[in-house]
């Protein structure tokens, strides 16, 4: 049984309150998970996708988790503290407090779950026909980069990726929120690449058309368990992003309990909101409408009757290690926390509501390739903000590749000395615990080992200089310069750090000054995300990329164990 008090007791330094405002229309979340038209919630691949490679990116700083016990990979639970907002609140021109919904439009726990429709091999190729994923199992690693090697990288099972997401509330943004000012929501979303990585094909243009290169299933966490509607690619409506009383939301500051188990009919994920005694679940099963597209390159439609195939997702593996891979991702993980990041500029005119910024906003300096280059998109007026119930302030929701939005400032929290002016400006930080999970034998265990990774080589293509991440096929002239942490043109980049006790052990995101830190692993971002990583993707030939996609740093212990197993 977890044991509660020492994470209660942390409560105090997530005392603040908060300072919300009315009640708007929900956003248009739907428009979020559009991948290949530069959708902000979606599973960073290893290249640009969509129209003229449009969907560019997002900053996913990540704190992976490490087992080689059978169990570790496929079921796990944490506990989890939703931030509160300051008293202040935000000022059009950069002078008040700052919100989570300008931070971050969602973090996650995540998970690597099967997909027989999904990249690298879907429909087979002259590697070999397509290998049947075997949910919960080690037999789906295949991470060999020679393509006469029996586990060649090029013959994965076809994986998807889970991200339990969370939404903060504040304003009307078309993704950021959960559609209410004062509460906060979450969705099980699986994301999924329709490509063959070793002939280079897509699926048809219908198939594209109708659900994208990246395909999301998406579904709230409902108080019944039922979808609110559709999940599925193919039949998703309006309705499927749009919030009804069955959906569960929570309080800022409320404790959560996050539980993933792989069920008959697939992953099950079960919130239990510790503070208010509320609960919700989803199964990403075939009963709920989950459902993979099926590969169809050579074909002319996308008729939901032949394609929309209903599924169970499973969990893939059965451990999490360096070896349990998305081979599509451009992170390296199975098992892991991730904030999302670098999604909110200010504005002070917009072009139209949901169009381009016409007018920067403070610290806008514009300063990506090539010159002069404008990354404002997705922008809304403080007018129209207000007018919804929201904050009263204007901004933009785009990919900020130049890396000078708010996310970038000395604005999380931690990142004053001073902690009453630190309080009185910044949100309170995310906590939450290492992950439990049960072993052959029922019994509750930590994971052995951590890692810090930041996904900044990949999106780092618009700043100057830009990075080189191109090792091998292609190769770029010289491969790691001007890849960088932290990035050109952030002041800052956020950390993680644990705090509280030897008994309740948390960690959080933000600066190095949190009070109750116990290690900041050495306190800048430079030293926490550690060096390049070099990963392989399969492409045709069949041969490999290399590319350097993230920096990161394993640690050789869990330095903030759940004392509750």
């Amino acid at each position: 049984m977890f044991r509660l008090s020492g994470l209660v007791a942390l409560s105090g330094l997530l005392a603040l309150g908060y300072a919300g405002v009315g009640s708007g229309a929900a956003p248009d979340l739907g428009r979020s998970h559009d991948c290949d038209s530069g959708g902000a919630l979606c599973t960073e691949v290893l290249d640009s996708i969509g129209y003229n490679g449009s969907y560019t990116g997002h900053d996913e700083p990540s704190l992976l988790f490490y087992s080689n016990v059978p169990g570790s990979g496929n079921q796990m639970t944490y506990l989890l503290r939703l931030p509160k907002d300051p008293p202040t609140l935000p000022a059009q021109d950069g002078s008040g407090g700052t919100f989570n919904f300008q931070l971050h439009p969602a973090f996650w726990v995540g998970l690597a779950v099967c997909d027989d429709q999904s990249s690298p091999n879907p429909g087979g190729s002259g590697v070999g026909a397509n290998i049947p994923c075997q949910p919960d199992s080690d037999a789906n690693i295949y991470d060999s980069s020679n393509p006469n090697d029996a586990h060649f990288i090029g013959k994965h099972p076809g994986t998807a990726f889970m991200e339990m997401q969370f939404y903060p509330a504040g304003m009307g943004f078309y993704f950021t929120g959960s559609g209410s000012p004062t509460q906060w929501s979450s969705a099980l979303n699986i994301d999924s690449l329709s490509t063959n990585a070793n002939t280079g094909q897509l699926n048809n243009a219908a198939c594209n058309a109708a659900a994208g290169e990246e395909y999301v299933n998406f579904a709230w966490i409902t108080k019944s368990g039922v979808p609110v509607a559709p999940p599925s690619p193919l039949l998703a409506t309006g309705a499927t992003f749009t919030l009804t009383p069955d959906v569960l939301l929570y309080n800022p500051g409320d404790l959560l309990r996050v539980t993933l188990q792989d069920t008959a009919h697939g992953l099950k994920i079960t919130i239990t909101d510790l503070t208010s005694g509320e609960s919700g679940f989803m199964t990403a099963s075939a009963t709920n409408g989950f459902a993979q597209v099926l590969f169809d390159p050579a074909g002319t439609n996308c008729d939901p009757q032949t394609h929309n195939l209903t599924r169970d997702f499973h969990p893939m593996y059965a451990t999490s290690s360096e070896h349990t891979r998305v081979p599509w991702a451009a992170h390296s993980y199975n098992v892991a926390f991730s904030d999302e990041i670098g999604h909110f500029e200010y504005c002070n005119r917009v072009h139209f509501e949901g169009g381009s910024c016409t007018r920067d906003g403070v610290g806008d300096l514009d300063n990506g390739l090539p010159a002069g280059a404008e990354d404002d998109i997705f922008c809304f007026d403080a007018a129209f903000n207000q007018s919804q119930g929201f904050v009263a302030i204007g901004g933009c929701a785009g990919t900020d590749f130049d890396f000078d939005g708010v996310p970038y400032k000395l604005v999380w929290p931690g990142t004053f000395t001073n902690v009453a002016l630190d309080g009185a400006y910044h949100a309170r930080p995310v906590q939450f615990t290492s992950p439990l999970f049960r072993d052959s034998q029922g019994e509750s265990r930590n994971y052995s080992r951590v890692a810090f990774e930041a996904d900044l080589p990949r999106i780092e293509s618009n700043t100057n200089p830009l990075c080189q991440r191109h090792i091998a096929n292609p190769a770029d002239p010289n491969p790691g310069q001007g890849c960088v942490n932290p990035p050109k043109g952030a002041d800052f980049y956020p950390i993680y750090t644990t705090g509280g006790d030897p008994q309740s052990c948390v960690w959080q995101l933000g600066g190095a000054h949190l009070p109750g830190t116990t290690n900041t692993f050495g306190g800048t971002s430079t030293a926490e995300y550690g060096q390049l990583l070099v990963l392989a993707y399969p492409i045709p030939g069949p041969a490999v990329t290399l590319r350097y996609n993230n920096f990161r740093n394993v640690l050789s212990l869990n330095p903030c164990l759940n004392e509750n197993e």
